[in-house]
């Protein structure tokens, strides 16, 4: 996607309306545990403000279902950026209605503001199809984005945490606005170079590693990847299923069994493609779910009444070697439990061995989530080529889905 960027757009004396991603984690208390989005936006903001822009920063934060939360206030975020702006941000109490209107049109060359929770109300987050549907929820949806984009003269989306949704913000507002510049920011601009780039035109060997959960969340991504890397390393309870489709017993370990035929498949299909699929040999299994709960390590077979939580010393010996020679890597989820010690010992291991590979220039992508989370836990963020800001988007990238908020952007 070659789009325009705000740096290809003149910003002085106009007013810009930005989606960013500000949707940070907090504690019990609301207080923001880590800036790293905050940040991340920085470079775009402070673009349009260095050059006479007037800025209006738009975002959601959790989940309040359409009505007003405090617990979801973004005054936290106004608080954050102003420090980190080193100027005063305006906050406004809503994002639509007279208090943000009034804000907006007072705002000078060089202001900031942050508008209330996009979620505060319910037609943020109507779906596009589901719009179409209904005239009422059309409707709805059209005056909401309409009201957002009457704030201003330019729309620059900065936000790839939600770049694979249409949300009035993401999409809508983009649309209305038609005819006035429709631009990304540098954030976005940076996802899609790695991104893009390194599906399309890739060092070999290129192995992707992949975990989590569920295989049915990775269907896709595993898909797309087979014809087009050398191996895919596969972790996490996903494992299992494909476990259990090469016949293994796997005791009480998490299970998709209306997925062994998909799985079985995959494997045909990579077999017959080159590709490689790297599955655990041995793993850390437990008998309940608890950090305090006793465990051993096993083999490829698992007895009843145990479940795997983690991929053991020998798959992790296994997985670096794979990583060893690597001059593409892809990562996206945890090979473990591992928000839960000890099962993170694979996940850690894992983050260790892409750093090494990448130091020995290995281009390496980590596709955000807990993937993002244990490479910046261990302090190896420095040492790899690109961490995505944006979970969900960079795995439906990885699938090569569409994103129509960004297509619909002005083109270069």
């Amino acid at each position: 996607m070659a789009k325009k960027t705000v740096a290809d757009i003149e910003v002085k004396g106009k007013k810009v309306l930005m989606r960013c991603d500000f949707n940070v984690p907090q504690d019990d208390e609301g207080n923001i545990t880590s800036d790293d989005r905050i940040v991340k936006a920085l470079p775009t903001i402070k673009n349009i403000l260095d050059r006479g822009g007037v800025l209006i920063l738009m975002s959601h934060l959790g989940r309040p279902e359409g009505k007003r939360d405090e617990k979801y206030t973004l005054q936290p975020v106004a608080q954050r950026l102003s420090e980190l702006l080193g100027k005063p941000v305006v906050f406004a109490n809503d994002c639509v209605g007279p208090d943000p209107k009034a804000k907006a049109a007072a705002l000078k060359p060089g202001d900031c503001m942050l508008l209330e929770n996009l979620r505060f109300h319910k037609a943020e987050t109507i779906k596009d199809k589901a719009a179409k549907e209904d005239k009422q929820l059309r409707q709805a949806k059209d005056d909401f984005a309409r009201q957002l984009a009457a704030m201003a003269d330019v729309y620059v989306d900065d936000a790839f945490g939600t770049a694979h949704r249409d949300n009035a913000s993401m999409y809508t507002v983009p649309v209305v606005m038609e005819g006035k510049p429709r631009v990304i920011g540098f954030l976005i601009e940076k996802e899609l170079k790695f991104l893009g780039d390194t599906l399309k035109n890739p060092e070999h060997p290129f192995i992707a590693i992949l975990g989590g959960a569920k295989v049915s969340d990775k269907i896709g991504v595993i898909e797309n990847l087979i014809g087009k890397v050398d191996a895919i390393v596969i972790g996490g309870a996903m494992a299992y299923t494909f476990l259990k489709a090469q016949g293994k017993q796997i005791g009480n370990s998490r299970c998709e069994d209306d997925f062994i035929e998909k799985a079985t498949e995959m494997i045909e299909h990579a077999k017959e493609a080159g590709c490689e699929i790297a599955l655990p040999k041995d793993s850390v299994v437990a008998q309940e779910l608890k950090e305090s709960a006793a465990n051993k390590v096993v083999g490829e077979n698992i007895e009843d009444g145990w479940l795997g939580l983690d991929i053991g010393p020998e798959s992790q010996k296994l997985f670096a070697s794979k990583l060893g020679g690597a001059r593409t890597i892809v990562w996206n989820g945890p090979m473990g439990v591992f928000e839960m010690p000890p099962f993170d010992e694979g996940t850690k291991a894992v983050a260790q061995a892409v750093a090494d590979a990448t130091d020995k220039g290995a281009k390496s992508i980590i596709g955000g989530g807990d993937s993002a989370s244990a490479v910046t836990k261990l302090g190896l963020e420095e040492r790899i080529s690109h961490i995505s800001t944006g979970g969900g988007a960079s795995l439906e990238f990885l699938e090569g889905k569409k994103f129509v908020c960004l297509e619909i952007l002005d083109e270069k």
